[in-house]
């Protein structure tokens, strides 16, 4: 794959990206167990058609922060599209700042919003916005002795903080919550360096994202495609880990691919938020597409061999799309990055995608992914405005 070379992080096992993410953790190993093939790598032929330069891939451990690794390794490869020099950033000081501000938001909604580790694209780039940026050098969040994220016992510490902030025994708030809320936050994860050293020059993390990063948060917008709401208007994307309530520009289902191919051909990589969970998605053979017979159709055979080689797929429309969303078929679970596109030996096309689960599958951590897959089972993408192409950003008006 086209990267640079920065020195990965220690591999541990996958995790999916939830807000509940012990449990999801356990449901995706024991269905990924079953979706693969054993012959997958050798009956695949894929030719590069675009390849954009990313960072190595990295490992999230055991944690729900697919969409903090995602949306930095995507603003990683804007540093290199800029022409700049990319940084190795740090995801849990995105992740960290994220925390604090779900918090927040938490007490505000008496309770009433979803709590855990997952999160959505748009909320790196609103940490951003907000709190900086750090290498990942600077601000590790492995602050108690281990080698990869373990947030388990920090995430219900959390829960049970805000738990009782909430109860709100004193019948006022002391103005102490927060402070002690931050304070469980740093105790494992350390507390952000007010400045910090990088190639010889003193940085805050506001001028270190302002002078190396260079990004201006203005220039990415969030799309997603949904019929129960208006198309080339902004709705606010009703899914657990949009604590935030975040809007999203609508656009019709064609365009998702439309709009990602044209930000390709331009140098720009998008940042993908999905769901993981279909059998028809395959970690460790690296390859995810929509089975044209239901899986529960399908006989022993068929289902031992649905990523020997390409398949036919089914065909994927506004309303497949939204009953599936509809039926939580489609949920928010997880969060890539699409670095480029390649086809196999029929010409079909398919996204190069880096996942974040270390180098442990038949791509070494990247997928190939059918463009109906990304059609049915996108919850949102992000991406540089200037990839989209000029007729539908005309009709989004941005």
């Amino acid at each position: 794959m086209n990267k640079f070379n920065f020195k990965p992080l220690i591999l541990a096992t996958a995790l999916l990206c939830s807000a509940n993410f012990v449990n999801a953790q356990d449901n995706l190993v024991n269905s990924l167990k079953n979706n693969q093939s054993a012959k997958s790598k050798e009956s695949f032929k894929f030719t590069d058609v675009i390849n954009l330069a990313n960072t190595p891939v990295k490992n999230q451990g055991s944690s729900g922060t697919c969409w903090s690794y995602s949306t930095n390794s995507f603003l990683e490869s804007e540093m290199i599209k800029a022409g700049k020099t990319p940084v190795a950033l740090s995801q849990i000081f995105s992740a960290r700042n994220a925390y604090v501000e779900k918090g927040k938001n938490y007490v505000r909604m008496h309770g009433a919003v979803t709590l855990g580790d997952g999160g959505a694209l748009h909320d790196v780039i609103n940490m951003y916005r907000k709190y900086g940026a750090v290498p990942q050098s600077v601000y590790t969040g492995l602050n108690y002795g281990t080698t990869v994220n373990k947030f388990g016992e920090m995430g219900e510490i959390m829960n049970g903080v805000l738990a009782a902030v909430v109860k709100n025994p004193n019948q006022t708030l002391t103005p102490n919550w927060e402070k002690a809320y931050t304070a469980v936050i740093d105790s494992y994860l350390g507390e952000v360096p007010k400045s910090f050293d990088y190639n010889g020059k003193k940085y805050t993390p506001q001028s270190f994202a302002k002078e190396v990063v260079g990004i201006n948060p203005d220039d990415y917008v969030e799309l997603s495609s949904f019929n129960d709401h208006p198309y080339y208007s902004k709705f606010t994307l009703l899914v657990p880990d949009n604590w935030s309530f975040d809007q999203v520009y609508n656009v019709k289902v064609n365009e998702i691919t439309d709009i990602i191919d044209n930000a390709l051909k331009k140098g720009f990589t998008v940042a993908w938020a999905t769901d993981v969970s279909e059998k028809g998605f395959s970690y460790k053979n690296g390859v995810a597409f929509v089975p044209e017979k239901p899986f529960e159709q399908m006989s022993a055979e068929e289902k031992a061999t649905m990523f020997d080689g390409p398949k036919p797929e089914m065909e994927i429309t506004e309303v497949n799309r939204q009953e599936a969303f509809n039926n939580y078929q489609t949920t928010d679970d997880h969060g890539m990055h699409i670095v480029g596109l390649a086809k196999d030996q029929n010409g079909k096309e398919y996204y190069i995608v880096k996942n974040s689960w270390g180098e442990t599958n038949d791509y070494k951590g990247y997928l190939y992914v059918t463009k109906n897959f990304v059609k049915y089972k996108t919850t949102a993408f992000l991406l540089n405005k200037s990839g989209i192409p000029s007729d539908v950003r005309k009709k989004l008006s941005i």
